[in-house]
């Protein structure tokens, strides 16, 4: 049974750093594409971040590029999201998801993506 958790959000400052963890269990992740998955209060999700195991490369929304970046531990079967310079419009609760596909899909920075598994998620609040 494929299960995704997310760990490590929080309330932080402005210009403050986190680091979401996802822990994939019931599957080997490094199989597949893991993305991350952001929904603002009153707003449609929005992808955010992606690691595709097919290219071997990471995938970024603009409005997240240079700050955010996606790694895996292959060991832990865990999927990481460093969050830096985070900003006020970073709140929201943050997803990680696969289609277990080997490859990244749908346009990051949008709501067009298709994921079939999901998990529960964890707020990530940023104010001062």
């Amino acid at each position: 049974q494929v299960q995704l958790v997310e760990s490590g959000g929080g309330l932080v400052q402005p210009g403050g750093s986190l680091r979401l963890s996802c822990a994939a269990s019931g599957f080997r992740s490094e199989g597949y594409a893991i993305g991350w998955i952001r929904q603002a209060p009153g707003k449609e999700r929005e992808g955010v971040s992606c690691h595709s195991v097919s290219d071997g490369l990471t995938y970024y929304g603009d409005s997240v590029k240079g700050r955010f970046t996606i790694s895996r531990d292959y060991a832990k079967n865990t999927v990481y999201l460093q969050m830096n310079s985070l900003k006020p419009e970073d709140t929201a609760v943050y997803y990680c998801a696969t289609d277990l596909r080997s490859y990244c899909t749908g346009v990051l920075g949008t709501g067009d993506f298709e994921y079939d598994y999901w998990g529960q998620g964890t707020q990530v609040t940023v104010s001062s």
